[in-house]
């Protein structure tokens, strides 16, 4: 299998995952302005999506969208505990948390990346991002992780788009355990590593 990504976006989530998991698989970076791979290759040609990630799977085909992705790479190693049983309702309550972090929280941040967003926009989204991350605060004042003491491919969704906090100025000093949830989150070896892979930290 191979993961198209582009490094610090979204698809470090899902890259993320299959270290937690122990899966091995390739990378090959993408230019998200040119839509051009580190091949050369024309990106739009094998995800006609245009955006990462998207896995090749082992027979050629592509799977794409991050949630989901995270959750195949999951299942293939369900003793790595990163979903719970399927159809448990453990495993809804992760696929709650995916759903939320992806609409009330990802897409929140897309509008905040363009230097041509109005100022009355980004402030609006800055102010309902600060009213989500207040609810995920609260739910991890009793926690290590979203779910509990596990780590799930919620808990490395979360952390990956937190992480564009600095680079658009929103302040999450309110958030204690979220602060603290991020350093627990980049502390785990298997996210130093592809931290180091996408050079996104020194090592």
């Amino acid at each position: 299998m191979k993961l198209y990504f582009s490094p610090g976006a979204c698809s470090l989530a899902p890259h993320i995952v299959a270290r937690e998991a122990g899966i091995d698989i390739g990378f090959e970076k993408v230019d998200t302005k040119t839509k051009k791979t580190e091949t050369g290759a024309d990106y739009a040609s094998a995800n006609p999506k245009g955006y990462v990630p998207a896995l090749q799977l082992d027979d050629g085909a592509l799977l794409t969208e991050g949630p989901v992705i995270s959750q195949y790479l999951a299942e293939k190693k369900p003793g790595s505990g990163l979903v719970p049983e399927a159809g448990s309702m453990a495993r809804f309550r992760v696929q709650e948390l995916l759903g939320y972090i992806n609409s009330e929280i990802h897409k929140s941040y897309s509008p905040l990346f363009y230097p041509t967003t109005p100022e009355e926009t980004r402030q609006d989204r800055l102010a309902y991002l600060k009213k989500r991350y207040a609810l995920i605060d609260k739910t991890l004042a009793d926690k290590q992780f979203l779910t509990g003491d596990t780590f799930t491919i919620a808990d490395a969704y979360l952390f990956v788009v937190t992480n564009w906090a600095g680079h658009v100025k929103l302040d999450l000093s309110d958030y204690p355990n979220l602060l603290a949830f991020q350093q627990r989150v980049a502390a785990r070896p298997a996210v130093q590593a592809a931290l180091k892979f996408e050079g996104l930290v020194k090592g």
